[in-house]
Formats: structure tokens, C-alpha cells, sequence
């Protein structure tokens, strides 16, 4: 590890995809005030202009970048851009996702599409692109796909939503065994409930306090407590680290 801080993140540029709200906003705030430059990358615009703002106001170096996952002309736009704007990419966050809750039986096959190519294809888009970027450069780098604890067990309602993060988690596992021959590092964040615009709904909701009472440590996630996760995969302070799953969930996953 070169740094005397080996978490220290002033010589990364991130790229974080689906960084207009919710866990990608903060992964990019984090990311930012450890030192990295940081691509905040998704389709609202709007949002991200917000997220670009407030990383400035901490002198913060950011830039926004418009992405959807599901295309792959976008992708590779997308992955230029960023490079073009602050340098070859060392640290990609896969964040973007969608959710459909809907009974097993009623889930239409549009849905089923939006899901999987969001949470799933989009992954494999996005890492591939950055990847070989990095190979080509010869600097390899750390990819980070956020997985769920639902791809590890199940709940109803989700279909999926579970069926991308299950495979998510395997293919962050192959990508790391193919990539780890160019100094590329792969691996998954697998987080349980936190507040996002996703869940805020559902945890807001009696069946939502009902379900944070069944686990372990009797809570949600709070706010600040996927930062290690994230900083500890980004940084060299996990240089031995590929094909890991880093499940942060409170124990939730334990009891199901």
C-alpha cells in the first residue's frame, strides 16, 4: 500500500452511477471528502447539479455525468466523459437500481426487464466498459457493485429485485476472478434496509416498523454506517481484497 493512510482517496478519480439521490449520493459524498475526484453519473440532471453543488461547497471536486445503465452507447458516453473531465477512472461504484413490489404472479414482464437490465445488465455494462478502460491504461483499479442482502435470502413482494442482486453478487465473484490478473478489484456491497428514496415509503409504514423490529440489532441502517464499507473498497486499504461480499445489514439476513 503506497499511502501512509491507506484509505486515503486523493489520487482516485470514482465514478459513482445512480448518484442523483438516496445511497449514491452519499457514496459520492463520501468518496469526495476522502480526497477522490468523483463522476456523479445518472439520468436526472437536475439532481445531480445538486449533488456537484454541495460537494463544491466542501471543496470538493465533482462532475455531473449523464447515464442510463440500460444503454450501451450511453455507458461508453458516459465513461469518456468522466475520464475526459478528471482523469483515468480508479474506483467504480455500481449503484444505480430500480425496485418493482409487486406479487410474484402479477409482475408484468416490462417490469421484470426494467428490473434486471437496470440492477443486473446495467452492472455487467458498466464494469465491463470501465474495465477495459483500465486495462487498456494498464492502472487497474477497484469496481464496487452494490448488492442487497436479498440477494443472499428472499422476501416477498420482490421477485426481481432479488433475482438481479442474487446476480449481482455472483457476478461480481467471476469478474473478479477474470480481472484479477490486471490489478482489478471486484467487490459487493450487500446492504440490508437504509432510508432511500427506494425504501422511505416502506420503512415509513406500519409493516415497515413492524419488519425493522425483527431484526438482530432491532434498527435500519443509519445514514453513516455503509461509509467504511465503501472506503475500505475503495481505497488500498483492501489490496488483497477480490470477489468479497461485504454484507451490511445489521444482521437482518441472519434471522431469515
Amino acid at each position: 500500500m503506497s499511502s501512509a493512510n491507506p484509505f486515503e482517496l486523493s489520487d482516485k478519480v470514482a465514478l459513482v452511477t445512480g448518484a442523483s439521490s438516496g445511497l449514491g449520493r452519499r457514496f459520492a459524498f463520501i468518496l469526495a471528502k476522502a480526497g477522490a475526484k468523483v463522476a456523479v453519473a445518472a439520468r436526472r440532471a437536475d439532481k445531480l447539479a445538486e449533488v456537484v453543488s454541495e460537494i463544491e461547497a466542501f471543496d470538493g471536486r465533482a462532475v455531473p455525468i449523464p447515464l442510463d445503465v440500460t444503454d450501451p452507447a450511453s455507458v461508453r458516453a458516459a465513461v469518456a466523459a468522466a475520464e475526459t473531465e478528471l482523469g483515468p477512472i480508479g474506483v467504480l461504484v455500481n449503484n444505480a437500481g430500480v425496485i418493482v413490489v409487486k406479487p410474484l404472479l402479477d409482475h408484468a414482464v416490462e417490469e421484470w426487464d426494467r428490473v434486471i437490465d437496470t440492477n443486473l445488465k446495467g452492472v455487467w455494462l458498466m464494469a465491463q466498459e470501465v474495465a477495459r478502460h483500465m486495462v487498456r491504461l494498464g492502472h487497474g483499479g477497484s469496481i464496487i457493485n452494490i448488492a442487497s442482502m436479498l440477494g443472499h435470502t428472499t422476501q416477498p413482494m420482490v421477485p426481481s429485485y432479488c433475482a438481479a442482486k442474487a446476480g449481482v453478487i455472483h457476478l461480481s465473484r467471476a469478474m473478479a476472478l477474470e480481472l484479477a490478473a490486471h490489478k482489478i478489484r471486484v467487490n459487493a456491497i450487500a446492504p440490508g434496509f437504509f432510508d432511500s428514496e427506494m425504501t422511505h415509503d416502506y420503512l415509513g409504514s406500519s409493516a415497515g416498523r413492524a419488519m425493522a423490529t425483527g431484526i438482530p440489532m432491532k434498527r435500519t441502517g443509519a445514514d453513516d454506517e455503509l461509509d467504511g464499507a465503501l472506503l475500505l473498497l475503495a481505497s488500498d486499504a483492501s489490496s488483497y481484497m477480490t470477489g468479497a461480499v461485504l454484507t451490511v445489514d445489521g444482521g437482518h439476513s441472519l434471522g431469515l
